[in-house]
């Protein structure tokens, strides 16, 4: 795993490296730009240091192509040979391309006011990436749609449930463009893991101050209406206004439903234990979900 780290002339002095980072993760897709805003809002909302993150697949661009097994090929060493050479051009020429899009995506979030801005470049892996700087992690920003996913069927990105799966801090993901969020809804389930994820919502200031609607999907019964008032009550650090409800259906079509219905910014979802919620979330709905959606999610682990 080779790693590179720029800072522009911006960034902060060495102690404030360790604090807690909003983590913007960039490639070449479209969603790029809208990842850059959406981490600059979290960054600014959150008032966190914000580190840009690109990653060089080592499966497309390996940095020492593999030759073993391939000696002794006689008069095809040579073909061999020169493979490898462009094998290495690719690589440094993607490297180059991944410094470019650091630094244009750096401009942009200085445009946007972000000062403390942390550049890094990694070859290899992107969960495993990602996992040696989730320490640090505050957040993490990925677009929806990655640069291997087609923009013609709109699929999420390739790797985004690998990643939503190993990680355990928060992922805003987000659509192709960006706008400001105003407000949030939480899909809770009543399980331990649920109430985890809301301890988790509310240890974390990226909705502090936004309304949210906290929502159930299944029959409205006094039990389901008690684990709704006590995760209210778990949310009282973030001083939102929040809305509950209990609403009974399909969960796709529930979710879908009550965000149109009160034209809410932001879908908050816990990977939680075997509920119909997870089931959801990481199941056989989800590229149907996430690839549909135009709005950006929150994943708490």
């Amino acid at each position: 795993m080779q790693d590179s780290t720029k800072n522009p002339p911006s960034s902060p002095p060495s102690n404030a490296q360790d604090t807690l980072r909003v983590v913007a993760c960039i490639d070449g897709s479209r969603a790029a730009p809208a990842v850059c805003d959406y981490a600059a809002w979290a960054s600014k909302h959150m008032d966190s240091p914000l580190t840009l993150l690109h990653v060089l697949d080592e499966e497309r661009y390996p940095s020492e192509p593999d030759m073993a097994g391939n000696i002794g090929l006689g008069s095809r060493e040579h073909l061999l040979d020169e493979l490898a050479q462009l094998d290495r051009k690719r690589a440094k020429l993607a490297l180059e391309h991944g410094n470019h899009m650091l630094d244009e995506a750096s401009h942009r979030l200085q445009g946007a006011g972000v000062s403390e801005i942390q550049k890094r470049q990694r070859h290899g892996d992107l969960t495993e990436s990602l996992l040696a700087m989730q320490e640090k992690t505050r957040l993490l920003v990925m677009g929806l749609h990655g640069e291997s996913s087609s923009d013609r069927d709109q699929r999420i990105g390739s790797q985004l449930e690998t990643v939503i799966r190993s990680m355990s801090r928060p992922i805003l993901l987000v659509p192709n463009e960006f706008a400001v969020p105003k407000s949030a809804m939480l899909a809770f389930d009543g399980s331990a893991t649920g109430f985890r994820g809301v301890e988790h919502l509310a240890a974390s200031s990226v909705l502090k101050g936004m309304p949210l609607h906290l929502v159930m999907v299944g029959d409205e019964t006094p039990e389901a209406m008690a684990q709704l008032r006590k995760a209210e009550a778990m949310l009282a650090p973030l001083e939102s206004d929040i809305t509950l409800a209990i609403r009974s259906g399909e969960v796709e079509r529930v979710l879908h439903g009550y965000q149109d219905e009160f034209n809410i910014d932001i879908l908050v979802m816990g990977a939680y234990g075997h509920s119909k919620i997870r089931r959801f979330l990481l199941g056989s709905t989800t590229t149907s979900m996430l690839a549909s959606s135009k709005k950006p999610l929150v994943i708490l682990r």
